[in-house]
């Protein structure tokens, strides 16, 4: 079931379906709305309906279907401008951002299934003496289809235009990331997800896997989704212990051993395990970080040397992980009726952190703003989380900040400030610990 909600949202999300379901939707309102009138007719009370005659109606529609189709083509131009820039700056990968947005696709849609319906309801509109008909219904809905064209254009310009922000494509990522943070983890006083799941309980030594049946992967891809559910119920039906060597957003390889099962497998275990040709959001804690943080660091690179940008993507991890206080992390280990069943590598807040601020350091080790800002975050972060575990990892970013930002930046003035920052940092890093 849970790859069916993936597959399915998946599917949705692409940038032809919104256009082509609106479009389908006017079709059906069309061809309803002259069967509406050649079985009732129109009633004289509704005097807001259109009036005119045959001639009148093919005028009206023939000009709505042939402006609301070019118009359409100039929307389309200046989307493929706007991705041509988001991947030049940007990064090819934060094209899904623009592509997957509601608005375009809305808007995409709003011409495309007006200039459908007008040209559907041009095909009944007759003027022979014999059989006359006008779909005065559908010519009036048209109308109203091109003032609402009007109005998509409009807010379609306002919204490429912040669409292609820098921060606006800053916060949406950071957006993405703390919904998969709080998806992923606990919050303080709530039950486990899953009641199979002990966090106390330490995983098994490798000693205990030396026998164990492997299993190998029948296919390549990302892996995108992990029953948990399902794989503690096949391994409890079978009355085994399974392990994963991957998570997912690890990309799987043709016959590389991802699994093994102790005293052998369970029956059906890529059911549990969802491939694809792409990382996805969700479980995945790791995506939405690599994309922040490439955006900095095509940011920091000399060709476009926008230390600001980075300074937002800094801004935006210290965000997240403020919002982390007092949740527990999965342990990746499944209990079921005191017998270990699954055992699953987990992103941890040590590698959480290793992606949000190593390639960042690395890149930014020249310019004082960025370091500077890096260790007023971590500062920050450590005064949030009051977690001995978490203030640990964050000194020891703070530690790699400071020796890199010395060995780079020669200037006295800004290597005083790194010094005071260092040691502002410290002193809040170090509070708790024993």
């Amino acid at each position: 079931m849970k790859r069916f909600w993936l597959r399915l949202r998946e599917f949705t999300a692409q940038f032809w379906f919104v256009p082509a379901s609106m479009t389908l939707l006017m079709l059906l309102l069309a061809e309803l709305g002259v069967r509406l009138e050649e079985d009732y007719g129109v009633p004289e009370r509704l005097s807001f309906v259109y009036g005119g005659g045959e001639t009148g109606a093919r005028s009206l529609l023939a000009a709505i279907a042939s402006s609301s189709i070019g118009v359409a083509g100039t929307v389309f131009s200046i989307t493929i401008a706007a991705l041509s820039y988001a991947a030049g700056s940007m990064g090819p990968r934060l094209l899904d951002n623009f592509t997957r947005d509601r608005g375009n696709q809305v808007t995409l849609g709003t011409f495309i299934s007006t200039f459908a319906f007008s040209l559907y309801t041009l095909r009944y509109v007759q003027g022979s003496d014999q059989q006359a008909f006008v779909p005065h219904y559908n010519v009036t809905l048209s109308l109203l289809l091109a003032l609402g064209c009007v109005g998509a254009l409009v807010y379609y310009l306002a919204h490429i235009t912040r669409s292609i922000d820098t921060t606006q494509i800053v916060n949406l990522l950071r957006n993405d990331l703390r919904q998969t943070l709080s998806e992923t983890t606990d919050a303080p006083g709530t039950e486990q997800r899953d009641r199979t799941e002990q966090h106390d309980a330490p995983a098994p030594p490798e000693t205990f896997w030396e026998h164990a049946e492997p299993f190998q992967a029948p296919a390549s891809g990302y892996l995108q989704l992990v029953d948990t559910a399902l794989l503690v119920r096949r391994a409890a039906e079978a009355g085994v212990a399974l392990r994963l060597y991957v998570r997912p957003g690890d990309y799987v390889f043709l016959n590389s051993r991802i699994a093994a099962g102790v005293p052998h497998l369970p029956p059906g275990l890529m059911d549990a395990l969802t491939l694809g040709d792409r990382r996805t959001t969700g479980q995945d804690v790791e995506y939405s970080v690599r994309q922040l943080t490439e955006l900095a660091a095509r940011a920091l690179s000399p060709g476009v040397n926008d230390p600001v940008t980075a300074i937002d993507v800094i801004d935006r991890f210290g965000d997240a992980l403020c919002s982390l206080q007092g949740r527990r992390w999965p342990s990746g280990v499944f209990w079921q009726d005191q017998q270990l069943r699954l055992v699953i590598p987990v992103t941890d807040f040590a590698g959480l952190t290793a992606g949000m601020f190593h390639m960042i350091r690395q890149y930014g080790k020249d310019s004082p703003a960025v370091m500077i800002r890096l260790l007023e975050v971590l500062e920050v972060a450590g005064s949030c989380l009051e977690q001995d575990t978490y203030r640990s990892v964050l000194r020891h970013h703070a530690a790699l900040v400071h020796e890199d930002a010395l060995a780079a930046i020669k200037n006295s003035s800004d290597r005083a400030d790194i010094e005071e920052r260092y040691r502002d940092a410290m002193k809040v890093l170090q509070t708790m610990e024993v």
